[in-house]
């Protein structure tokens, strides 16, 4: 039993929390990319993705796993991301920082999904065993690089100001 539930109940809650994440992860860069806030995914995507840290450590082990040290550096940058979009409002270099947060969090989770697919999905596991395997390292190579393009892609083309200096009176 964790927090009252069962074990498999608990992973669901985790699953799910993750999958969520990842989903408005998604909506919130594409947003981010065309220069538009979309506050609601965003609160969504951050909340769900601190969730899904969190509760990776809730699940019984007697070691510190990789998970846990993925699920500590993603609650720190989501710490960031979050005091630079709320605490800050994106203003001045608190633009960049908070995509840059945002965009490694949301790896970060897609990382953890790629590991959990190769670890759980049969014919991914058949393919690369073990996460030294060349499928594997390949699998995140290109994972990494489509977050890298993606990053900087995304940094070079959020400016809500200028969404939001449209709306001004004149």
């Amino acid at each position: 039993m964790i927090l009252g539930m069962s074990t498999s109940a608990f992973t669901l809650l985790h699953v799910v929390l993750s999958l969520v994440g990842i989903v408005t992860g998604l909506v919130v860069v594409a947003g981010m990319l065309g220069s538009k806030t979309v506050n609601g995914w965003t609160a969504l995507f951050l909340a769900t993705t601190v969730l899904t840290s969190v509760t990776g450590y809730f699940f019984p082990v007697d070691r510190v796993l990789p998970s846990h040290i993925v699920g500590a550096i993603s609650l720190v940058v989501l710490a960031i991301a979050i005091v630079a979009f709320y605490g800050y409002r994106l203003a001045r270099s608190w633009r960049w920082i908070y995509v840059v947060g945002a965009v490694i969090a949301l790896y970060l989770n897609v990382f953890v999904l790629v590991a959990q697919a190769f670890q759980k999905v049969a014919f991914l596991n058949a393919l690369a065993p073990t996460q030294s395997d060349p499928g594997f390292i390949i699998a995140q190579t290109v994972v990494f690089v489509i977050f890298v393009v993606l990053g900087i892609s995304t940094v070079r083309s959020f400016h809500p100001e200028a969404n939001l200096a449209a709306l001004r009176p004149v």
